[in-house]
């Protein structure tokens, strides 16, 4: 069974991710609410995917993170975010991320990525 690592600073919306990605038969390795925390638990216990808001709590954002991610560990990373501005998806192109889920997403949505 894959296992996915979520990086979300909202406690709510990670609660809820968590859910629909255990019901879709994953499971969840753990949570992180900044970038800084995702890179040392990853460490500890790399998952087979991450899914990554881009606007985090503390001083590194999804972006730097998944990036980190990407190099250190090659683990893939799929953006969960709200935002989907043409700078902003240009800059994360550059991590080479899975793909992107626009939020609000709907569990299907989740599935196929």
């Amino acid at each position: 069974m894959a296992s996915v690592f979520i990086v979300e600073d909202e406690a709510i919306v990670a609660g809820d991710i968590k859910e629909a990605v255990t019901s879709l038969g994953y499971t969840v390795s753990g949570m992180a609410k900044t970038g800084e925390a995702a890179l040392e638990k990853i460490a500890l216990a790399p998952p087979d995917l991450v899914l990554m808001d881009i606007h985090l709590a503390g001083s590194m954002d999804g972006i730097e993170t998944a990036g980190a991610v990407h190099e250190k560990y090659q683990i893939p990373v799929i953006y969960l975010t709200a935002y989907a501005d043409t700078a902003l998806l240009e800059r994360a192109r550059v991590t080479q991320p899975y793909g992107y889920i626009i939020k609000p997403y709907d569990e299907r949505e989740l599935h196929s990525a």
